[in-house]
């Protein structure tokens, strides 16, 4: 059994009383006509912004072009010291809150949470209206949505806090900025 089978067995054997879900029949997730450009307003109010790469374009200078004072870019992470611009594959987009579902697909997941600025490469197909639209999917995909390490998150525009002074300061624990490229 491996450590996460047995974590969550042990957990299991201590739970008290159990529940049953409660049933989603009779509940309408709210849903939107054009769920990518609910995504992009979604997401300009978390504070990231959304791209879109006409087709056939060079990612590479495009994200490049974005960041021009970057200098150090990690897409599949070795070191982890001074990462300026990191850059992810999102899975699932979700207009409703413009959340990217973001599988483990690089040996260290720390490079979604430590870069300066997050980039994330998003199949405009992929966008969903809602979060219950959203578990569906992941649940469809099984393994496939946590990548090969057993992991997936899912991010919202950059971080942000205020509870220091009512002071907003970006990038307290994660990305300052967070740009999702629709492709």
């Amino acid at each position: 059994m491996s450590t996460r089978q047995d974590i969550l067995s042990k957990y299991r054997a201590s739970v008290g009383k159990r529940y049953d879900m409660p049933s989603m029949e009779g509940i309408d997730p709210i849903t939107w006509e054009n769920p990518e450009e609910q995504f992009k307003k979604a997401l300009e109010l978390a504070g990231g912004r959304a791209v879109e790469v006409p087709q056939g374009a060079d990612t590479d200078a495009l994200i490049r072009e974005l960041f021009p004072e970057a200098k150090t870019f990690a897409s599949d992470m070795e070191k982890l010291e001074g990462v300026d611009v990191g850059i992810v594959r999102g899975l699932i987009g979700v207009a409703e809150n413009a959340c990217v579902w973001v599988p483990q697909t690089m040996k260290e997941k720390a490079v979604c949470f430590i870069c300066e600025h997050l980039v994330i490469v998003l199949e405009r197909s992929c966008i969903v209206n809602n979060m219950h639209e959203a578990y569906r999917k992941i649940s469809e995909l099984g393994d496939k949505a946590f990548g090969g390490y057993g992991f997936g998150t899912f991010i919202s525009g950059p971080s942000k806090t205020a509870d220091i002074a009512q002071v907003l300061v970006m990038g307290a624990q994660a990305a300052r900025s967070v740009t999702v490229l629709l492709v």
